[in-house]
């Protein structure tokens, strides 16, 4: 889904640049309220391992091969907020050492595969949750789905940024087939990656899961000892 230079024409790369600014600037902001001592360096994890994981592709049909866009994940693990940046930052230094995306194409990859893959994926991941039980298994089966939708949503946003400033000479039509049908399946493959992981993270450290909290905790109960001595009162009332 990477965009490369010259695809999209200079004014809606202008205006997807400055979308993609203003959303890393309120993302910086958000950040600070998502990050603390303990999951700071998990966000540094993430961003590794999605730019890792970016860089082995997987068949998907026709001839066409897929990868993880990782805003789902990044999302569910670290905060919406703290998300957008990890996705940015990846593709930042894909475009600049690997030149899988072009520079000037930077703010409609960013768009598209940063900001609409984790807003989307975590609005319907919240959706669950809330909706759902408040188990370990909710928080699995939420981020299946949640990256399951995301990709086959970045690839309409895309349809539509095509749309608006598109320089090839295909019809909207095929962009929207294309795109939309292909990354169906990637989403699958998205989604499996993205559940996996983020259930093998809740089942050993579910506190450092941003999209966990208040879902995986349970209650304190206090319950009275058998061997705890008794009130004053009870011991005056049995001798009486």
């Amino acid at each position: 889904m990477h965009v490369p230079d010259g695809f999209i024409d200079a004014p809606v790369s202008a205006v997807t640049g400055v979308v993609a600014a203003g959303a890393v600037a309120v993302s910086l902001r958000g950040a600070r309220r998502e990050l603390d001592e303990r999951t700071a360096p998990l966000a540094g994890l993430v961003a590794a391992f999605i730019f890792a994981v970016q860089m082995l592709n997987f068949p998907v049909a026709a001839g066409t091969s897929g990868h993880l866009l990782g805003g789902a994940l990044a999302a569910i693990l670290v905060g919406p907020y703290t998300g957008v940046l990890c996705v940015s930052v990846v593709l930042l230094m894909q475009g600049v050492l690997f030149a899988d995306g072009g520079l000037t194409a930077l703010g409609v990859n960013i768009t598209d595969m940063a900001l609409v893959t984790t807003v989307v994926a975590y609005a319907i991941f919240r959706t669950i949750v809330k909706l759902a039980p408040h188990r370990r298994r909710t928080v699995t089966v939420a981020s299946f789905v949640a990256a399951l939708v995301s990709v086959p949503a970045a690839a309409v946003a895309f349809t539509a940024i095509y749309a608006l400033g598109g320089t090839a000479d295909v019809a909207i039509g095929k962009v929207f087939a294309a795109m939309v049908g292909v990354h169906v399946l990637i989403g699958i493959g998205e989604a499996a990656i993205t559940a996996l992981t983020v259930g093998a993270v809740v089942a050993v450290r579910p506190d450092l899961v941003y999209g966990a909290r208040g879902v995986t905790a349970r209650p304190l109960e206090i319950r009275d000892s058998p061997l705890a001595p008794a009130a004053p009162g009870a011991v005056a009332r049995a001798g009486a």
